[in-house]
Formats: structure tokens, C-alpha cells, sequence
């Protein structure tokens, strides 16, 4: 079973290609989706521990755990040892199933594969790319969004250029997404010679 690590720097179209792996039949993990529910499950009550004053109704209020940890890089730390060993159990149970049903490939949807060394659990890294102008143009449609809040986001992200150079596949979003799909479909077809079971 081939495991592909998706990953792609903001507004490069990593969900949307997520969305066409899955419309081809590919069994697709997303972390922040798994965060997003942990944070209405299992990790509320050792969030809130850490954390006194960041759940409401139970669930994790974002904005509030975010005015704890954004600014406070020893409190992002002691985020990270509760949330992540509960995202990787997710993951290995996720990857287990996609065993068992007899997948030939499955995508772990990861924002930063690279930064957090996801891409040591993977055969094969995808990134979603597109030039900086597309990316830039993309971003600042977003409600709410400005150019510091962009820059930002880009200072904890590996450039695009050093992803680039360690994908083993790249998708390029900026000519359409029928383009892209189109190039998801090579890359199916080619996972999908000899490999691994």
C-alpha cells in the first residue's frame, strides 16, 4: 500500500486536491480535520488542564486556546505533546482500515509534512504548488485576511521553492483545477504498476 504525504504551503489548493484523491476512490487522513474533532472529543478535558479557561460547552474554543499558545512558543510545545500522539493514533487506525479494506494507496493530508517530520511516515511526498503571485491573489480573497496576517502564516511554512525540491510529485493548481485533476490521474496511474501491498 502506497502512503502519500500531501502537503502544500496557504492557498496553493492542498484541500482541493485532497478533494480529487478522494474522488478517484483514494482513502484521504486529514490532520486539521482530525484537530478539529479532537478539539470536540477526546483532547477537551487534557486541553482544558493545560490550559485552564480555553473550553467552552464542551468543546475547545479556538480563539482562546490560540491567545494561550500563538505568541508563547514553550505553550505551543505543551500544546503539541497533548494533541499530537492523539492525532497519530488516529492515523494508525485510519491506516490500519485502509489496510484491511485492501488499499492500494491512501493520502495523509498534512499542512506541515516537512516542518513536523511527517514525511519519515511516508513513501512519497505530494505538493500542491502554484506560482507566488496565484498563491498571493488566493490568500487575500479570504475574509478577514491581510498582509500581515499572510506573512505571518508564511514565516512558519518552508518556502515553497525547498517543498518544491523534496517532492516526489508535484501538483500544479495554477492552470485550473481540471488540470490539476488531470495530473492526480497520472499519478494514480503510475502508483498504480508493480508496488507495494
Amino acid at each position: 500500500m502506497w502512503i502519500l504525504g500531501l502537503t502544500g504551503s496557504i492557498g496553493m489548493g492542498k484541500s482541493a486536491t485532497a478533494a480529487m484523491f478522494r474522488s478517484f476512490g483514494v482513502p484521504v487522513h486529514d490532520a486539521d480535520a482530525t484537530v478539529h474533532a479532537l478539539y470536540r472529543g477526546r483532547a477537551v478535558p487534557l486541553v482544558e488542564e493545560a490550559f485552564p479557561g480555553v473550553s467552552l460547552n464542551g468543546e475547545i474554543n479556538r480563539p482562546a486556546l490560540a491567545s494561550h499558545v500563538l505568541h508563547d512558543a514553550e505553550a505551543m510545545q505543551r500544546l503539541e505533546e497533548i494533541v499530537h500522539p492523539l492525532v497519530a493514533e488516529e492515523e494508525a487506525l485510519f491506516l490500519k482500515a485502509a489496510r484491511e479494506s485492501g488499499a492500494r494507496c491512501v493520502v495523509l493530508d498534512i499542512p506541515l509534512l516537512f516542518e513536523g517530520g511527517g514525511d519519515r511516515r511516508i513513501d512519497a511526498a505530494v505538493v500542491v504548488s502554484a506560482p507566488p503571485e496565484v498563491q498571493h491573489g488566493r490568500v487575500m480573497d479570504r475574509p478577514g485576511m491581510t498582509e500581515a496576517k499572510f506573512q505571518s502564516i508564511l514565516a512558519r511554512q518552508m518556502p515553497d521553492a525547498e517543498k518544491r525540491k523534496r517532492a516526489h510529485f508535484v501538483i500544479d493548481t495554477s492552470r485550473g483545477f481540471e488540470a490539476a485533476r488531470h495530473q492526480v490521474a497520472g499519478l494514480l496511474r503510475t502508483l498504480a504498476g508493480p508496488g507495494r501491498r
